[in-house]
């Protein structure tokens, strides 16, 4: 027997916000995000009723298959997201599911785990991004009992701070099956722990030659990279976007916006808050970026 708390147990025997949206007035509209699926033991159509002038979710409905952990992770999504922007929404995670239920065994943390994708699927419909664009959906196949590619892995490893293969199974079920792609989690694993390394040493290099020297054009280049890569691609993915480096010209930093973020009319507001104010508060107050 799985030691659920009292809240759980509260939301399994009684969901909140169990069903369909079917009506909407003008002004509104409807979005659906489904994952998983019945052969896998887990299945979750999320339903979004948004406003479309002020982009707040109205109402939040689901159909969920699966165990205890499964029905009371998704009614809990359905009560976080009422009254929030999308971008508010896109910002919540499987830990805040987790925790909002005062916790999940770790053997069911796939749970809040599949109700933080499914949010993902209805926002990205509600906005038009295809969901094959995801960059889940780019990496190779790792597990293929469960359909789990090796982006997947890494996404859930960086953001729930996993160290073992065991955990990623009980995240994504990855390994759970004929467990043939264990070996390939744990060189994921061994992976990440080698960037982190990398990362660390590299950062330690240019803050301590900042310090004492200005930085050359290839440490600023390289810590550059740095914060794009580990800070602002992340943040930007969320919305379906992503930026490249460019260029480098001393404090005049060149970047290419794609995706979302390429064809988005507030496109400025992202280059100056979530790219210009970034570097300038990690590397240099002296940087401005510029899209070309």
């Amino acid at each position: 027997m799985w030691d659920y708390t009292d809240k759980v147990m509260e939301f399994f025997y009684n969901p909140r916000n169990q069903g369909t949206i079917t009506e909407k007035k003008e002004g509104e509209a409807i979005t659906t995000g489904e994952v998983g699926s019945i052969a896998c033991g887990d299945a979750l159509r999320l339903h979004l009723k948004v406003d479309e002038a002020t982009q707040i979710i109205l109402d939040a409905r689901f159909q969920t298959f699966g165990c205890a952990s499964a029905i009371a992770s998704s009614s809990a999504l359905t009560e976080l997201l009422v009254g929030k922007t999308l971008d508010e929404a896109l910002s919540l995670t499987n830990k805040e599911i987790a925790e909002f239920l005062g916790g999940l065994p770790e053997e069911k943390m796939h749970c809040s785990v599949m109700g933080q994708e499914a949010l993902e699927a209805a926002i990205f419909n509600y906005r038009g991004i295809p969901l094959d664009n995801h960059e889940d959906d780019e990496g190779a196949l790792v597990c293929r009992c469960f359909g789990v590619t090796d982006a997947k892995i890494r996404r859930i490893i960086l953001e729930n701070d996993l160290t073992t293969a065991e955990q990623v199974t009980n995240y994504v079920k990855a390994g759970g099956g004929c467990s043939s792609c264990l070996p390939d989690i744990d060189d994921i694993l061994a992976e990440i722990v080698q960037e982190k390394t990398t990362a660390v040493t590299a950062a330690t290099e240019v803050a301590q030659a900042k310090s004492t020297t200005p930085l050359t054009n290839l440490q600023k280049i390289t810590l550059i990279q740095q914060v794009l890569e580990e800070e602002v691609k992340p943040a930007l993915a969320q919305d379906g976007g992503d930026v490249d480096l460019f260029d480098v010209e001393g404090d005049l930093v060149k970047v290419v916006l794609k995706g979302a973020c390429g064809s988005c009319a507030s496109s400025t507001a992202t280059l100056k808050t979530a790219i210009e104010a970034r570097l300038r508060d990690r590397i240099s107050p002296e940087l401005t970026v510029i899209s070309v």
